[in-house]
């Protein structure tokens, strides 16, 4: 009885307010607010603390990792303003606010970081990473408003590389560290769902075509490699990546609890045979790729 009596509390909770519900669009504003504030002072003590600050500045670093690092912009401003538009959906706020202050709080959390950066004498604020971010943002408001739905999603996979354990301090010397600055096991996707655009195929809904782009061989962010290391006698190469995909928020469900869960997945790339193209392998093919 008690676990029915705590599912149907959470169903209720999570369900989206039909009209707006002024407490629970407070309680997003203040939470969205306080999570910004912590992680931008957590970033800065954990980050940038170490190193001097220095006059306001811009650099130019858009031929860095092969652009990976911009791919990463694009990908957390969609999906920050993702969540914060669906925040507000679930609030029972209109479609006008969605779209302004919820689908904008990933620009305006990454212009935050770009600034601590400009501070910086270390980095540096980069026009790539602000055109970056704007275009995350853009790929989610215009699909909003052209067809009030997301049928290109932008998604993440990752696996571990040899290249790590060459430069632990820059790649990451653990595999929590490695997922955020190993650009080398990084890809991004562009995730398409096929019966969204073709509405009368027999194509099932959560089946998609996703496009991937990724890049190895990279010790530095620069054209060369630090270290000379037998197995990086080859060049940098960009990746291409062809793959089958799952979009699991199509799944049909009364639960709520569910619909969150499919919602906060859909970030990752679900594992799928893969067909890569780069200049140094040429094609492969991978029964599963992460």
């Amino acid at each position: 009885m008690s676990n029915c009596v705590a599912q149907s509390g959470i169903q209720s909770f999570l369900k989206p307010s039909d009209t707006l519900n002024i407490k629970r669009q407070k309680a997003v504003f203040v939470s969205e607010a306080a999570f910004s504030a912590i992680s931008l002072v957590g970033l800065n003590q954990l980050w940038y603390a170490d190193y001097p600050r220095s006059n306001f500045h811009f650099i130019n670093d858009n031929q860095e990792w092969l652009q990976m690092d911009k791919a990463g912009h694009v990908f957390s401003a969609y999906h920050i303003g993702r969540l914060g538009s669906e925040m507000l959906q679930w609030s029972g706020a209109g479609t006008k606010q969605q779209l302004i202050y919820g689908s904008g709080l990933g620009f305006a959390f990454l212009t935050a970081v770009e600034v601590l950066d400009g501070f910086s004498s270390e980095w540096g604020a980069s026009t790539g990473d602000v055109i970056a971010n704007a275009s995350g943002t853009a790929l989610y408001v215009s699909q909003e408003l052209l067809w009030k739905e997301q049928r290109i999603t932008p998604k993440f996979s990752f696996h571990t590389t040899r290249f790590a354990q060459y430069r632990p301090e820059v790649l990451g010397s653990n595999f929590s560290e490695q997922i955020l600055k190993d650009y080398n096991g990084q890809t991004y996707w562009l995730s398409v769902n096929f019966k969204s655009f073709f509405k009368e195929a027999k194509i099932p809904k959560i089946l998609n075509i996703a496009i991937g782009y990724g890049a190895d061989r990279m010790l530095t962010g620069k054209d060369e490699n630090s270290v000379i290391i037998s197995d990086l006698n080859q060049p940098k190469s960009r990746q291409f990546y062809l793959s089958l995909d799952l979009d699991l928020t199509k799944i049909e469900t009364k639960s709520h609890f569910l619909k969150t869960f499919f919602s906060v997945f859909s970030v990752l790339k679900i594992p799928a045979p893969t067909i890569e193209y780069s200049a140094n392998e040429g094609v492969r093919a991978h029964l599963l790729y992460f």
